[in-house]
């Protein structure tokens, strides 16, 4: 049965010609000029494959990627553009693009890049699936951005290769680390924690490797290191960015050949573990200044996991209170609490740089100032907070004069997530233009990741 191929291009001549194009090489072809047709069509017929322009009359293409996707035949999406872009291609890959394709050369990549996806998605369909009942206790939260985590986890767990996991301070690292044990083959064996930030350098090499009797002053008897307390299990490298270069050199042969030898010692001995590093260092940037070995670096990277930041997944805040809040009062001993919304509210509008370990924190001090309320509301939070939440709705003008009108619905104000909309829209409007249209610049500049940084112009349609 041939393959089905719909064309989505505002370009009447060249949407014509490659649906021509691919009627004679043998497929079922369609093309449609609209993003709205294009979107009507993928729902209401089975596509495999969808070739989607970029510049189209009614948006961007790759603000609607997503939604090409998830029709209910879940086809590979292959990106035509007029003129190509980095960032461009940045965005459409990270966001599931197949590949990406200058339309100069479209007619002769085409069948090349159809025949790959087609293949693609026939070995796809052939792999059987096993759901995973994944163990994720402490793993709150059920947006997007966690989801993804969620299914790089059970795909580490389902095997025995490294495992980097980078994220701020505060973004649950060790817990993934956990999670990923725990679900794993190796979940009856031991969960080594290894915190290189704070180790003595003179101390981490007989830390990991153990020593033997006599090895050096006070070794009054023979000592196993951690590595060997891993044997059949997880050796979690935590701020793996931290480790001294004198010792890379030394850890990188363990990994390859998990066999080592205990300071003082003369016999190699062996360890089955499997290492889990974390890191909130940039080590691309550590290993091109000459502070990270690059081929430690590769090395741990089997699988990586990138934890977003509290800040980009707000959305996780109410899953999040609601969990830590139970946690606490059945620490405390007390009886539950009611959540008022102007509570979570107010924990939507801050920034969270301490991320989720700073909510749990900061709702650790609620509970002990509200012990005896039997609901929380916004006042029990600390002043910061409350003031953050006062001023969300205050825009001061460029010039720092009085502030801008609340933006409104003929005589009625917007509701609240409406008007914060309306903010953060213009926020990202105004950082574009402030940089230019440099994505580099505008991430310096507002401390958004590039990831962000484009969910967010996907989200109010903004392009440059």
């Amino acid at each position: 049965m041939a393959a089905h191929i719909l064309v989505v291009d505002d370009d009447q001549q060249l949407c014509g010609m490659l649906v021509e194009h691919l009627r004679r090489s043998g497929y079922e072809a369609v093309g449609v000029n609209t993003l709205r047709d294009g979107i009507k069509l993928a729902r209401s017929h089975v596509c495999d494959v969808i070739f989607l322009d970029v510049q189209m009359p009614d948006g961007n293409g790759l603000d609607h990627l997503s939604r090409f996707k998830n029709v209910p035949s879940a086809p590979e999406v292959i990106i035509i553009t007029g003129k190509g872009d980095p960032n461009g291609a940045q965005q459409a890959i990270s966001s599931g693009a197949w590949s990406y394709i200058e339309k100069p050369h479209v007619v002769r990549d085409l069948l090349l890049h159809l025949t790959r996806a087609l293949q693609y998605r026939e070995e796809k369909k052939r792999i059987k699936t096993v759901p995973v009942a994944l163990k994720r206790d402490n793993i709150i939260g059920s947006s997007p951005q966690i989801k993804v985590c969620l299914d790089q986890t059970a795909k580490a767990a389902g095997c025995d290769a490294s495992v980097l996991i980078t994220g701020e301070t505060g973004t649950g690292k060790e817990i993934f680390a956990r999670a990923i044990h725990e679900n794993s083959h190796r979940a009856g064996g031991r969960f080594v924690v290894v915190d290189c930030a704070t180790m003595p350098e003179n101390l981490i090499e007989s830390t990991l490797f153990g020593y033997t009797k006599g090895a050096f002053t006070g070794a009054d008897l023979s000592r196993d290191g951690l590595i060997k307390h891993a044997d059949g299990g997880t050796l979690f490298l935590d701020e793996i960015g931290e480790l001294p270069l004198s010792m890379q050199k030394a850890f990188l042969r363990v990994l390859q050949e998990h066999s080592y030898r205990p300071v003082g010692g003369t016999t190699e001995m062996k360890s089955n573990f499997r290492v889990i590093a974390a890191t909130n260092r940039d080590l691309t940037e550590r290993v091109q200044n000459g502070n990270f070995r690059s081929d430690l670096f590769f090395r741990l990277q089997g699988i990586r996991i990138e934890l977003p930041p509290l800040r980009e997944r707000i959305e996780d805040i109410k899953e999040l209170t609601i969990h830590y809040v139970e946690q606490l009062c059945g620490r405390y001993g007390l009886q539950s609490k009611g959540i008022a919304p102007d509570f979570i509210g107010a924990l939507s509008t801050y920034h969270w740089p301490g991320n989720v370990r700073e909510l749990f924190q900061v709702l650790e001090h609620v509970l002990a100032q509200a012990a005896d309320h039997p609901t929380l509301f916004a006042r029990h939070l600390p002043d910061h907070l409350r003031v953050l939440q006062a001023q969300a709705g205050i825009q001061a003008s460029p010039g720092g004069g009085p502030a801008a009108p609340a933006p409104q619905a003929g005589n009625t104000f917007l509701p609240w997530r409406e008007y914060k909309r309306h903010l953060e829209k213009s926020y990202i409007r105004d950082l574009l233009l402030h940089a230019g249209g440099n994505v580099t610049k505008a991430c310096r500049t507002s401390g958004l990741s590039r990831t962000r940084l484009y969910q967010l112009m996907k989200k109010y349609g903004i392009s440059f």
